[in-house]
């Protein structure tokens, strides 16, 4: 495993993501420093009080002075008011990435800003939880999970390079993608379902026949899973409907003609239009546990409870 890739590395904002880089890079010990900004003093002395970096600051500015890897890890509406602090204040050389789950936005907010001599890759850790803040982090969060860069035409190899290997060592498997097709790919694998889980969570919320409390006492796995997604960071979702605007749209154009297949297929009692679409999905399902991004145990979200019990 690499040792002290980086002599300096600064994380710009420490919620979910930040936080279990940060905690990956002082666990493998991949840099000598690491030094952490966030625009919250509450935020930034509870990371403190985690022992997360090396240094603190409030200042974007202040902490990528020196850095040569800088990770931007904020909303992705905030991407360009990042860049614009951190620009004058770049070590020429550095690298600068983001975890963004929109990339086509983020580049189009970051890249005029960011100077000739360093090394603009943007990146997308497909990983996380629904939970946020610095407490939310956790080592391994990125074991087994894909980061997909969408580096820029002119990219330079070698800062490619590194980078790639700084995100193997935590333990993600790398992929690069052309931006707009990374937000189309994401819009259907990640932002649909959180768009439908949202939506869905709140047509129960809003029913008048069923009460709140029988919806939430009488929780089968479907819905129980669906407030998983619903209760993700509203902010973070907000900026990415808003920066995959025309990605979330198309597909939800596609959902929705597929939805009134099957609602005429329900209404007509078409029962083997209704067996084949479930047997198709079936084979998705199967396909992901395989492909290790999920396992297959029995009730799967709540084993975790039957052990505490």
């Amino acid at each position: 495993m690499p040792e002290a890739m980086f002599d300096r590395i600064a994380l710009i904002g420490i919620g979910l993501i930040g936080s279990s880089i940060a905690r990956d890079v002082k666990e493998l010990g991949l840099a000598r420093e690491v030094v952490i900004s966030t625009r919250s003093a509450d935020t930034l002395k509870r990371a403190g009080e985690l022992g997360l970096g090396t240094s603190y600051t409030l200042s974007a500015a202040e902490a990528v002075e020196g850095a040569d890897l800088v990770i931007v890890s904020v909303p992705v509406g905030a991407s360009e008011a990042v860049a614009k602090q951190i620009a004058p204040h770049l070590k020429p050389g550095a690298i600068v990435t983001d975890v963004g789950s929109t990339k086509a936005s983020v580049i189009a907010q970051m890249a005029p800003h960011m100077p000739e001599n360093v090394h603009f890759i943007p990146g997308h850790p497909l990983a996380g939880t629904e939970k946020s803040g610095p407490d939310a982090g956790f080592i391994g969060l990125f074991r087994g999970r894909w980061c997909i860069f969408t580096p820029l035409p002119d990219t330079d190899a070698e800062a490619l390079s590194r980078l790639k290997i700084f995100w193997e060592a935590l333990g993600s498997r790398v992929d690069e993608m052309d931006p707009q097709h990374h937000d189309k790919v994401l819009a259907i694998v990640s932002h649909l379902p959180h768009i439908i889980a949202y939506n869905i969570v709140g047509t129960a919320d809003d029913l008048e026949t069923v009460t709140e409390s029988e919806v939430i006492k009488y929780s089968a796995s479907g819905f129980r899973d669906f407030t998983r997604l619903a209760a993700s960071d509203p902010t973070m979702w907000r900026d990415v409907c808003l920066h995959n605007k025309d990605a979330i749209l198309e597909m939800l154009s596609r959902f929705s003609e597929d939805l009134a297949y099957l609602q005429r297929a329900i209404r007509w009692g078409e029962g083997d239009k209704l067996f084949e679409l479930f047997t198709r999905t079936r084979a998705v399902r199967r396909s992901i546990i395989e492909a290790g991004q999920d396992v297959d145990v029995p009730d799967f979200g709540r084993h975790a409870l039957d052990k505490k019990a």
